[in-house]
């Protein structure tokens, strides 16, 4: 039994019903809310579309509520940490109050640890802790280097890339530059170029690898864990060609251009051979898709 604490805020760490008594606690916070309110832990986020007046009142009339919710369960929102994020070329811009307070703007945000306008701080915090391996290993042998790339470095390179993958070239450069550089430091390879290196340590590319996740993660939508949910990402084409594989995913067609970078357009386009496509498991896929991606330059 753990003792009575006072908690002003948040959630006490440590505690194991504290995170399930809390949500409990707050379950019923979304009641009669127009927009749409996502919860994760003591974090709260309301998102709309405000392509017009309504839209705009339609948060305010939520903002309304929410703090209507927060004085009768006697709790407090940190206003101090409330921001609006304006999304969109032709945002308008609207201002918005949560009690007697106005909500200050922000250019950026982070949600579940991803910062998508600095895309690049990615690429400053791998290159870091690059040089602090750099300074500190006594090693050069790949089975020392390999594991201090891959463990520390390399996730800040690929964590939720399907979200924000970098859309230009310039920018996957910057990004491959970390592991160029990674790769440089294993002795015995200084005579082979990157490609080759990669190739004597079995490993791929920074872009490949992204195409790796983006087809792993298009097969759970339609075939694995989130069948459900890809039923509204993807749509599936249909034929009746008996050649190639059974499952055939139709490419839309946008007015922007920058939409076709997006994850459940850039997928489409590649076409898999059957036997990775009609793959039994995920663990299959994953093998069968190494020895297709390696013939890919």
């Amino acid at each position: 039994m753990s003792k009575w604490r006072l908690v002003t805020s948040g959630i006490p760490q440590g505690s194991v019903l504290g995170p399930a008594l809390f949500n409990i606690f707050v379950s019923n916070m979304d009641s009669g809310i127009e927009c749409t309110l996502s919860k994760f832990g003591d974090d709260t986020k309301l998102r709309g579309v405000v392509d017009t007046l309504e839209g705009r009142d339609a948060i305010q009339r939520d903002l309304d509520r929410l703090e209507r919710w927060a004085h009768v369960n006697r709790m407090k929102f940190n206003k101090a940490k409330c921001k609006v994020l304006h999304v969109g070329q032709r945002n308008p811009k609207h201002n918005y109050r949560l009690g007697e307070e106005w909500i200050e703007s922000s250019p950026e945000e982070k949600d579940l640890r991803v910062l998508v306008v600095q895309r690049m701080l990615a690429a400053q915090k791998a290159n870091y802790i690059l040089g602090c391996i750099k300074r500190g290993a006594n090693s050069r042998l790949r089975e020392v280097i390999l594991p201090l790339y891959s463990a520390p470095v390399r996730p800040h390179l690929e964590y939720c890339v399907q979200l924000w993958g970098p859309q230009y070239k310039r920018d996957m450069e910057l990004l491959e530059r970390v592991q160029r550089r990674a790769m440089k430091l294993i002795r015995g390879l200084e005579h082979l170029s990157y490609e080759d290196r990669l190739r004597e340590l079995g490993l791929f590319s920074l872009e490949k690898r992204q195409l790796q996740g983006d087809l792993i993660a298009a097969f759970q939508h339609p075939k694995g864990a989130y069948r459900k949910d890809g039923e509204g990402l993807f749509i599936r084409e249909c034929s009746d060609r008996t050649r190639g594989n059974g499952l055939k995913l139709k490419e839309g067609r946008f007015r922007l251009g920058i939409k076709k970078k997006l994850f459940t357009v850039r997928v489409v386009r590649h076409r898999l051979p059957r036997e990775v496509v009609d793959a039994p498991s995920l663990e299959v896929v994953k093998a069968r898709l190494d020895g297709a991606l390696g013939n890919v330059v």
